[in-house]
């Protein structure tokens, strides 16, 4: 496997874009989540960007919520979050390091991966909820297609797996199509 960190970095870069296009307009657009509008989707990506350093650093991720509340700076706390999480990636021993995750136990590199899945798609819906889907990068799209379709089971959804079915796409669909239908969003 190579080195995650890098598109992990693309994925927060390509995140924090977004974030910094949002206005006050924007706030209360719905989007492809359908328990998020765009301010709590933006709340819920502090607690990511959060809680991909709590796991990286060997702490308990769900120790904070899974939406931040309060926030009125988004742009201003994901970038002191961010700050932090580049710090933490610097050192090459968070790819070998046992991590605690939402979802279990996994070596860093492989929460590195999850996590920069979840930024690509949460991006995406910042995207199609605000119209700026030409703010994202296709890189990540194909990068994180096969780790999602690897890492989440087509079958048993919803309980402890929070994702709807499979939305069916054509085999030739946009990169980000087939990775938010699979994780069962309508691209």
């Amino acid at each position: 496997m190579t080195d995650p960190r890098p598109m992990l970095a693309l994925a927060l870069d390509q995140t924090q874009a977004m974030i910094d296009t949002i206005g006050a307009d924007d706030l209360a657009l719905p989007t492809p989540c359908p328990e998020y509008d765009v301010r709590t989707l933006l709340g819920h990506l502090t607690t990511v960007v959060a809680r991909i350093n709590l796991a990286l650093t060997g702490e308990n991720p769900l120790s904070i919520p899974t939406v931040t509340p309060g926030v009125t700076d988004f742009a201003g706390v994901w970038k002191e979050h961010r700050a932090v999480v580049d710090e933490t990636l610097a050192d090459p021993a968070v790819l070998t390091m046992t991590c605690t995750v939402p979802w279990g136990t996994i070596p860093g590199a492989a929460a590195i991966g999850a996590y920069t899945v979840e930024l690509t798609t949460h991006s995406w819906d910042l995207a199609t909820a605000t119209g700026r889907t030409e703010l994202l990068d296709d890189a990540l799209a194909i990068y994180c297609l096969p780790l999602a379709q690897q890492n989440l089971p087509a079958e048993r959804r919803g309980g402890p797996i929070p994702f709807g079915p499979v939305v069916e796409v054509p085999a030739d669909a946009p990169a980000y199509d087939q990775l938010v239908a699979w994780q069962g969003r309508r691209p």
